[in-house]
């Protein structure tokens, strides 16, 4: 059975994230239409990562199995015809069935993209209106270094993750289960082990019972819960290009809403609301509510994933 990876870049104004929705427009679920048209196969691909609404891909990656035998060039030349003009395959590659576009990433990198517009009433152009932050406040460039260059190294970014309330009934439910089924440990799958669950055949019925297998095949294993807002950052910095300020970070992988809770802290630094030498403080207090506010969607893009 063959097992593709493609590498793909897309506009995420139209789409409601990611993950495959009921009833919504999402990436996961366009590509998954336009292999059924090509194919004849209903699949769920599997993403690198899960972009929120209105978050853009520059190489988002993903994974998925075909019985079908097509040529790799031809696969390629067919998606991009099935596919809309915001969504483009870039790539498309056979690769071992171990591989998983999501639980063999080691790295990910994303930028976000802010236009100032505080010191001279700057118009944000409608055009590039989708892809900033249209930011009213003036930013100090030196702070916003400064303030990116704390996060570096490893942490527990709690205060930085989106909140989830009910995290932790989930967690509670999902060891009782992993405990009642008494399973030999050496069985459990590895962090960047394709676990059984994940083939991700889907029914044409619905976007639900995606979303419910989608869920299932992301689930992690029990040993890493209680350590699962642990990051390793190896890169945050911030540059100016031409009129944007462009920050650009690097990890072993993020939580929900992480980068732009982070832009969103820098830039009340950056502001003079609250100092950079805040950002440790912030940190140690694992309180989402010790941050600064969340970033608008529209200025982050994923753009690269690194395996081995």
């Amino acid at each position: 059975m063959p097992h593709w990876k493609l590498i793909l870049t897309y506009d995420g104004t139209p789409y409601n994230g990611w993950q495959v929705q009921p009833n919504l427009p999402t990436v996961q679920g366009t590509l998954a239409q336009a292999i059924h048209r090509i194919t004849g196969e209903t699949v769920l691909p599997q993403g690198s990562g899960r972009t929120d609404t209105g978050v853009h891909a520059l190489a988002q990656v993903a994974t998925v199995s075909l019985t079908v035998p097509i040529p790799a060039a031809n696969l390629h030349r067919a998606l991009n015809r099935a596919l809309p003009a915001s969504i483009r395959v870039l790539s498309v590659e056979a690769v071992p069935e171990t591989f998983h576009a999501r639980h063999s990433a080691l790295r990910k990198t994303y930028e976000y993209r802010i236009l100032p517009c505080g010191n001279d009433d700057r118009i944000c152009s409608p055009m590039l209106a989708p892809y900033v932050w249209p930011c009213r406040f003036s930013l100090d460039l030196t702070i916003l270094q400064q303030a990116a260059s704390h996060i570096l190294g490893t942490h527990d970014f709690t205060s930085f993750a989106a909140n989830d309330p009910d995290q932790a009934t989930r967690n509670a439910a999902r060891a009782k289960t992993i405990e009642d089924e008494s399973a030999d440990p050496t069985d459990r799958p590895q962090p960047n082990q394709t676990q059984s669950n994940e083939r991700n055949v889907i029914s044409t019925g619905g976007g639900a019972l995606a979303a419910a297998v989608e869920k299932s095949a992301s689930l992690p294993p029990l040993s890493i819960i209680t350590t699962h807002h642990i990051r390793t950052i190896f890169h945050s910095a911030w540059r100016r290009q031409d009129d944007l300020l462009i920050y650009r970070i690097t990890g072993n992988g993020f939580l929900h809403h992480m980068v732009r809770n982070l832009v969103g802290t820098f830039v009340e630094a950056a502001a003079h609301r609250i100092s950079a030498d805040e950002i440790p403080t912030i940190l140690a207090a694992r309180n989402r509510s010790a941050a600064g506010p969340t970033a608008p969607a529209s200025g982050l893009f994923l753009v690269e994933v690194e395996y081995k």
